[in-house]
């Protein structure tokens, strides 16, 4: 008779799909068994391969909404922002 460290089918904790004990303990603390030095729902992940992309897309109205909360992004002149005094 064999032992195996392993489980013969894997077992889902939290979201996570657990092969051993050891992946069990680390779902159980929210920490993903795949990566686990990306530690508890993965606040240390140092991918930057992943593209940036917002959370919320705005359309209609708030569509400019995004570009406006761009650091680089140029100012776009406002009504209002401009003064003729030489009348």
């Amino acid at each position: 008779m064999s032992i195996s460290t392993d489980y013969p089918s894997p077992v889902t904790v939290n979201g996570y799909a657990c092969k051993n004990c050891t992946d069990v303990d680390n779902a159980k603390k929210h920490i993903d068994p795949a990566h686990p030095k990306d530690g508890p729902f993965g606040v240390n992940k140092t991918d930057a391969a992943a593209p940036a992309s917002p959370a919320v897309k705005f359309g209609g109205a708030l569509a400019g909404l995004i570009a406006s909360l761009d650091p680089t992004a140029q100012p776009a002149p406002t009504q209002g922002a401009r003064l003729d005094i030489s009348a």
